[in-house]
């Protein structure tokens, strides 16, 4: 049991780390974006910065947390073998590779970036944002209540809380260009 709790532990510790970098990164996505908007030298100055930044955060934080958050994970299972069994561990490990999906979509995002390939706007880059925090609210709450959550209530959690963020984002998106006028 004791093996169990420090395996646990750092599981738990790697996904907040990836998280953070998840977060962090689609910010850094943003300031890059918005940074190929302005004049030169202002626009070379902070593109080589932001590149540098997106390429410490992705490869020395975000990928080695994923890769450590998974294989602790798996140790997990390994010795926790009846959870795969579990109707909560199931939908949670659904939405695992939904998150591997947003992670697999930064990285392709950072390489775009990375090669001055600007596709996608600072908005959508913000609404993006969103994605990894819907699907951390999604995981916690599953993990916590596991059988006692009821998969309605939940459902209509999540789609309320996406509604919620997407009304936060406009709002904000308001402002922001009440500021730059």
């Amino acid at each position: 049991m004791e093996l169990y709790n420090y395996i646990k532990s750092l599981h738990l510790i790697f996904v907040i780390t990836w998280f953070a970098g998840l977060f962090y990164i689609v910010r850094l996505f943003v300031y890059q974006i918005e940074a190929n908007e302005k004049p030169s030298p202002e626009r070379e100055i902070l593109l080589n910065q932001y590149k540098i930044m997106t390429y410490r955060l992705w490869y020395i934080i975000t990928w080695p947390s994923a890769v450590l958050a998974t294989i602790f994970a798996l140790w997990l299972l390994h010795l926790m073998p009846e959870w795969l069994q579990m109707p909560w561990m199931q939908v949670k490990l659904g939405f695992v590779v939904l998150l591997f999906a947003y992670h697999f979509k930064c990285h392709q995002i950072y390489k775009q970036l990375q090669n001055d390939a600007f596709r996608y706007s600072s908005n959508f880059m913000r609404l993006w944002n969103e994605g990894a925090t819907i699907i951390l609210f999604a995981v916690v709450f599953l993990v916590i209540l596991k059988n006692a959550f009821n998969w309605i209530y939940g459902v209509i959690g999540i789609f309320l809380f996406s509604i919620l963020i997407m009304l936060g984002f406009k709002f904000y998106k308001r402002i922001r260009e009440k500021n730059k006028s």
